[in-house]
C-alpha cells in the first residue's frame, strides 16, 4: 500500500484525511489536539489515519502538514532574546516603523506604540553602506562585525536577524556577516534579509527577517521531533519483517503561498509557515468549488479558536504580500485570509460597561468548553469564573448534539446551562436569549470578517456563493446568508476535515522575489529578462532537491507595478518564454486592468503618468497527483432514509421568554443522504467532525459530489 496522510494541527482538534493511492480510498477523522506538545496530536492523527486504511508505519508513503505552531508564537508574543545586526546610521529603523496609527483611533494621542520586535539595547550596528543598485559606497567593516558577533555571544542571545540597507540589491555584505556570525558565535542562529526577503522596504524588510529568526529555534525543534517519531513508526514492531526507516518518507509543511516544502527546506524559512493550516483549507475549498461549477467564491473556515476567511478568484484564493501576524508585519506571499477570533471555542464574558462580549480568547482544546466537563476557562479580565463558550450555546440550544465525534467525546449539557445560567442572570437574560445571542455576535463578528475580505477590496459580497467548512464553520451558515445576501453556501463531504484535504491537493511551491525599480518609458529589458532568469535558475536548483525533475517543473511569473509616484505596488501575473516587447506589452495590459478592477480607473491612455517597474518575482513549482473527487450514488429522492429521530431544538423567536422558540426538530444523519435530496428547515444534519443547523425558511439539496447546498426561502438549491 502507499498511503499518503494530510494532517492540519488546530486549535481544539487535530484533522486528519488518508488517501490509499492504488485505491483512491479516502478515509478522515480527527483527534485532540495536544498544544502542551503538538508533535504528540500530530502522530496520534498518523497512527489513526493508517489504522482507518488497514496499514502501518512501512505503508506511508507521505505526509503533509499544517501546523500553528509559528503562528502561535507570535500571536502570544513569546520572542526572547532576539537580536539585530543593521546598517550603522540605521539602528532606530524598528523604531520609527512606519509612523502610522491603526484604524480605530483617532489620532496617535491615544495611541501607545507597541513594544519593538528587538529593543533598542539589543540593535547593533556595522560599518559599510551599499546604495540602492547595490553599488559598494563604504566597505563592509570586519573589524565592527567581530565586536558585534562577540558582543551577542557574551550576552548569550543567539538568534539574531541581519537587515543591511540594499542588501535586495546585493546581498555581500550580510553574507559576510553571517560569516563572522559563524566563526565567532557558532551557536547562534542566524536569518538574513536577503535570503528572507530580498525585496526594497527597509522597515518591513527588518520585520520580516527578525519573524523568521525568531520562530526558527522552535519551528526547528518542533520539525526534528515529528522528524524522529515518523522514523520510529512501524506498527509491525521493531525488527518485525517488512519494517522500513521511514524517515525516508517524504514530509511536507504547508506554506502560507499555497504550496508545500520538505520539512528539510522549510526549517530555513519558517515564516513562510504563519498561515500554513488556513491556506490548505482555502485551497482545499477551492477545489470543491470549481468541482460543484463555482470558480469564484467565499471561503470561511471555522475551527474551535478562530475563524478564517478569504476569497477564490479564478479557481485560485487571492495572495498578498502586505499581510501581517499579529502585530508584526510580514511582506512574504502568502494567501489572503482574515482572521477573526469566533470560534467553536470563543468564550462569552461581560464588559465593564455591562454589555455581552464574545471572544476573542478562547477555550481552546483543554480545558475546553464547558460541555467538555473539564471545568472550562476564564476570559483574561472577565469579572466571573470559567465562561460559556460558542459551544455551550449551540449545546444548549440542541443545535449540537449532546457529543462530538460520532459520540467518541460525550458532551455535558447540564455543565453547559450552569455556565449560560450564570452569564445570563449578570445580565439579566433568560438562557435562551442569552444563548442567542452569544451566537448573533458570533454571526456578526464572522460577517465583519468577511465584508473586509470582499467589500473592502471591491467585491460585491452578494455576487459569491460561500464554502463553509471547520469544524465549527457550518453552524452559523443560515445567519450569515441572511446577514450578508449570500446566494448559497456549500458545505462539502467532511467539512471539519477539509483543511487536511486540501494538503493532499497542494503542489511543492517555494517563491523568489528581487526589487528592479525602473520607468516604463525608455525600459531596458535585457537587466529584467537577467533577473527573472536568475530566479528560476534558484526556484529550478529548489525543486531539483525537491526530487522534480526539469520536465516536472512549472515556473510561474508575476511583477509588482505601480504609477510613477504612487507609494505601494499593484502586482499582475507575467507571461512565459522571452522577455520583449509583447511580454512587456501584456504586463502593461494587465496592470492597467487590475488597477482598473481594484481602484475603478486608470491611466492607459494618458502618457503623463508613466508606469514604474517595481518586483520581479518568480514561483517554481512541482505538481504532484490529487485525489480525484467521485460522484456520489444517486438516491431515490425521499431523505427519510437519513432522519435518525428528533430532538427540542431553539431556532425561533427567543423574544417570549423562557421556553419561547422551542420546536420538535428532525434529526438526518449526513451519510445517509444522497444527491438529489432536499431538505427544508427547520432541521439539523449530523456527521462525525460538524453539524448543520438548518433554520426554519432555508433549503438544503444534495449534490452529486456529496456537497450541502443551503440556500434562502423554500424552493429547492
Amino acid at each position: 500500500m502507499r498511503i499518503r496522510i494530510g494532517i492540519d494541527t488546530g486549535g481544539t482538534f487535530t484533522d486528519v484525511v488518508a488517501l490509499d493511492e492504488a485505491t483512491g480510498e479516502v478515509v478522515t477523522t480527527k483527534t485532540p489536539s495536544t498544544p502542551a506538545d503538538p508533535a504528540e496530536g500530530f502522530m496520534a492523527g498518523v497512527r489513526k489515519g493508517l489504522a482507518l486504511l488497514g496499514a502501518s508505519g512501512p505503508d506511508l508513503a507521505a505526509v503533509s502538514h499544517g501546523t500553528t505552531v509559528a503562528t502561535n508564537q507570535l500571536l502570544e508574543d513569546r520572542i526572547e532574546d532576539l537580536g539585530f545586526v543593521t546598517t550603522e546610521g540605521f539602528e532606530f529603523v524598528l523604531e520609527i516603523g512606519r509612523q502610522s496609527v491603526p484604524d480605530g483611533y483617532g489620532n496617535s494621542y491615544f495611541w501607545v506604540k507597541p513594544p519593538r520586535i528587538v529593543p533598542v539595547h539589543r540593535v547593533k550596528t556595522v560599518g559599510g553602506r551599499l546604495d540602492h543598485t547595490g553599488a559598494e559606497l563604504r566597505p563592509f567593516d570586519e573589524d565592527g562585525a567581530i565586536a558585534v558577533a562577540r558582543w551577542f555571544r557574551d550576552q548569550g542571545i543567539a538568534t539574531i536577524g541581519v537587515c543591511f540597507l540594499h542588501s535586495y540589491a546585493d546581498p555581500g555584505h550580510e553574507l559576510r556577516m553571517a560569516e563572522v556570525l559563524r566563526r565567532e558565535h557558532p551557536d547562534a542562529v542566524v536569518s538574513l534579509s536577503s535570503e528572507v526577503l530580498r525585496e526594497y522596504r527597509e522597515y518591513e524588510r527588518s520585520v520580516t527577517t527578525l519573524v523568521d529568526a525568531a520562530v526558527k529555534p522552535t519551528m526547528t525543534r518542533y520539525i526534528a521531533r515529528i522528524a524522529d517519531r515518523l522514523a520510529e513508526l512501524d506498527d509491525a514492531g521493531p525488527g518485525a519483517e517488512g519494517a522500513r526507516d521511514t524517515a525516508a518518507v517524504p514530509f511536507y509543511v504547508m506554506k502560507s503561498n499555497g504550496g508545500v516544502l520538505s520539512a528539510e527546506e522549510v526549517v530555513h524559512q519558517p515564516i513562510t509557515t504563519v498561515l500554513s493550516g488556513p491556506a490548505a483549507g482555502a485551497l482545499g475549498a477551492a477545489l470543491i468549488a470549481e468541482t460543484a461549477g463555482h470558480r469564484s467564491v467565499i471561503t470561511l473556515d471555522g475551527g474551535g479558536t478562530s475563524t478564517d476567511v478569504a476569497v477564490v478568484l479564478d479557481g485560485e484564493p487571492t495572495l498578498t504580500t502586505e499581510g501581517s501576524v499579529g502585530r508584526y508585519p510580514s511582506k512574504i506571499p502568502m494567501i489572503d485570509i482574515v482572521t477573526v477570533g469566533a470560534g467553536g471555542g470563543s468564550m462569552a464574558w461581560v464588559s465593564p460597561e455591562g454589555t455581552l462580549k464574545v471572544g476573542p480568547a478562547s477555550a481552546g482544546a483543554d480545558p475546553g468548553p464547558l460541555c467538555y466537563g473539564r471545568g472550562g476557562a476564564t476570559p483574561p479580565g472577565a469579572r466571573t469564573g470559567a465562561a460559556p463558550t460558542v459551544t455551550d450555546a449551540h449545546v444548549y440550544l440542541g443545535r449540537v448534539p449532546p457529543h462530538l465525534l460520532g459520540g467518541e467525546i460525550p458532551l455535558d449539557v447540564a455543565a453547559a446551562r450552569t455556565g449560560l445560567a450564570g452569564l445570563a442572570d449578570e445580565l439579566g437574560l433568560d438562557l435562551e436569549r442569552c444563548a442567542a445571542g452569544m451566537l448573533e455576535i458570533s454571526a456578526w463578528n464572522q460577517a465583519n470578517a468577511i465584508r473586509q475580505i470582499t467589500v473592502k477590496r471591491g467585491l460585491d459580497v452578494r455576487d459569491h456563493p460561500m464554502v463553509a467548512f471547520g469544524g465549527s464553520g457550518p453552524l452559523l451558515v443560515c445567519r450569515l446568508i441572511d446577514i450578508l445576501g449570500l446566494p448559497s453556501a456549500l458545505i462539502p463531504r467532511n467539512p471539519g476535515n477539509l483543511s487536511a484535504f486540501g494538503l493532499l491537493t497542494v503542489d511543492v511551491k517555494n517563491d523568489y522575489v528581487r526589487t528592479h525599480v525602473a520607468r516604463d518609458t525608455g525600459l531596458d529589458l535585457t537587466p529584467i529578462a537577467d533577473v527573472l532568469a536568475d530566479l528560476e535558475r534558484q526556484a529550478a536548483r529548489t525543486l531539483a532537491q525537491e526530487g522534480f525533475a526539469s520536465a516536472e517543473q512549472r515556473f510561474q511569473r508575476s511583477v509588482d507595478l505601480r504609477y510613477y509616484g504612487q507609494a505601494f505596488e499593484v502586482r499582475v501575473a507575467a507571461p512565459g518564454g522571452p522577455v520583449d516587447s509583447g511580454f512587456r506589452a501584456d504586463v502593461l495590459a494587465r496592470f492597467h486592468d487590475a488597477h482598473e478592477r481594484l481602484y475603478g480607473y486608470c491611466y492607459r491612455d494618458d502618457p503623463r503618468h508613466a508606469v514604474e517597474w517595481v518586483n520581479l518575482r518568480v514561483s517554481g513549482i512541482g505538481p504532484i497527483t490529487r485525489p480525484v473527487l467521485r460522484k456520489s450514488p444517486a438516491g431515490d429522492g425521499d431523505p427519510a432514509r437519513a432522519r435518525t429521530g428528533t430532538r427540542l431544538v431553539c431556532f425561533g423567536d427567543t423574544e417570549g421568554g423562557r421556553d419561547a422558540g422551542w420546536a420538535d426538530t428532525p434529526i438526518y444523519r449526513r451519510d445517509g443522504l444522497a444527491p438529489g435530496d432536499v431538505l427544508r428547515g427547520p432541521a439539523v444534519i449530523e456527521e462525525f467532525g460538524s453539524t448543520l443547523p438548518l433554520h426554519p425558511g432555508f433549503t438544503a439539496g444534495v449534490d452529486p459530489y456529496g456537497g450541502i447546498v443551503v440556500t434562502p426561502g423554500a424552493a429547492p438549491p
